[in-house]
């Protein structure tokens, strides 16, 4: 490896079609990361917050460990206009204004348990399954392709003809196994576009999930400016 980093041996080069497989697994995981990543921060800009609990809530069915933003909003405002007397104006439009944050605030938890079961876990578990899966395939393949091309070099340098012969039987148990692995990290590359496929679906699902939160807080607040008059 060392002698192949200072120009001082010959490296057996990867077919075109396996570069570029494991150039487009690659892209996939980087971007995959960050669409996950960015996601998260949308659904969820609280750090403190963090997405698996709504998934753990979701699937547990425990109550919500937390109020969220529009919900605490709410409540805040239901306080304040039960103080201030539901029977006067301002009091009776903040319990009304407190009722629809807190629908919203109700919507808000479903998009992000939503999101977070049919988007955010199938992209995680690329991140932390096949790609490892991939990463440790490739690691292998990198460690025969070493062990091949050291095998090159003891051909070259032998002189006497049996070390030739001992060399020449060496390359090609190398060989032989370099080709197998590179098949196996060819046909695990090549699911990388049934993952985009999967993933366009996961991503489908996210803009139903996203569309319906937006519909229904449109009519909420459609509804509550009516009853404001």
């Amino acid at each position: 490896f060392t002698e192949e980093k200072l120009g001082q041996a010959e490296k057996t080069e990867l077919d075109a079609h396996l570069e570029n497989l494991l150039s487009k697994a690659e892209c996939t995981k980087l971007w995959t990361e960050k669409i996950m990543k960015q996601t998260e921060v949308l659904l969820q800009p609280n750090p403190n917050a963090r997405i698996e609990e709504f998934v753990y809530e979701k699937l547990d069915r425990k109550a919500p460990s937390r109020m969220n933003n529009p919900e605490l909003l709410g409540q805040y405002m239901i306080d304040a206009g039960n103080e201030f007397g539901p029977g006067t104006a301002y009091g009776n439009a903040l319990i009304k204004c407190g009722e629809t944050q807190k629908r919203i605030g109700t919507a808000d938890r479903e998009l992000i348990q939503t999101s977070a079961i049919n988007f955010l876990t199938p992209l995680r578990n690329f991140i932390e399954g096949d790609y490892k899966t991939i990463t440790k395939e490739r690691k292998l393949l990198q460690n025969k392709r070493l062990d091949l091309d050291a095998a090159k070099t003891r051909l070259k340098k032998a002189k006497v003809a049996e070390a030739r012969a001992a060399s020449e039987q060496e390359v090609r148990i190398t060989q032989s196994e370099f080709d197998r692995q590179a098949e196996i990290t060819r046909l695990l590359l090549e699911g990388i576009s049934s993952t985009h496929a999967h993933h366009l679906r996961c991503l489908n699902d996210f803009v139903e999930a996203q569309m319906t939160y937006y519909a229904q807080c449109y009519q909420y607040m459609l509804d509550l400016q009516k009853q404001l008059g």
